[in-house]
């Protein structure tokens, strides 16, 4: 038999069945799909007994923020830094000046960013929620200042 089977793998145009051995076609995908669950659940025994090497050991509390929270407050933050650069520049090219206003009011929002960033990446010490009271107090002056420039926005509009 392996005879037969080299001499058919030998020929070229050789598109016929070619035969290992006596296993029948069912038997042999039978062990092949036993094979693959025994090798699948294998892996997924290893996995859940060893700890995988990128882990590095690293141990984060509890009230760490994930990876997709993380992105979230880095785009966020640079999000509001191109929002500042974007109102500057529409106040250049277009000559309403009162909109660089708007630009500096959102200054200390951006602060208040800065701060609540901080305080989780030290994981939320306690030693610094001193962060948390003066992100609150930006937030507030924020608000406030936005809503005044706002305000300024409107009035020089009503002047043209």
């Amino acid at each position: 038999m392996v005879g037969a089977a080299t001499m058919l793998l030998a020929k070229p145009c050789c598109i016929g069945r070619v035969e290992f051995g006596r296993r029948s076609d069912s038997r042999m995908v039978t062990e092949i799909k036993s094979k693959a669950k025994v090798g699948v659940m294998g892996l997924g025994l290893f996995l859940n007994c060893v700890e995988p090497a990128w882990c590095l050991h690293l141990q984060e509390p509890p009230n760490a923020l994930s990876l997709p929270t993380w992105a979230i407050h880095v785009s966020s933050v640079a999000e509001w830094v191109i929002a500042m650069a974007l109102v500057w520049q529409y106040a250049d090219k277009s000559g309403y000046t009162a909109w660089k206003g708007l630009s500096w009011a959102m200054v200390p929002l951006l602060g208040g960013a800065f701060c609540a960033c901080t305080w989780h990446f030290f994981y939320n010490s306690e030693s610094l929620e001193v962060l948390v009271a003066l992100q609150a107090a930006l937030t507030v002056i924020g608000n406030a200042t936005m809503c005044i420039a706002a305000y300024r926005i409107y009035k020089s509009s009503q002047g043209s």
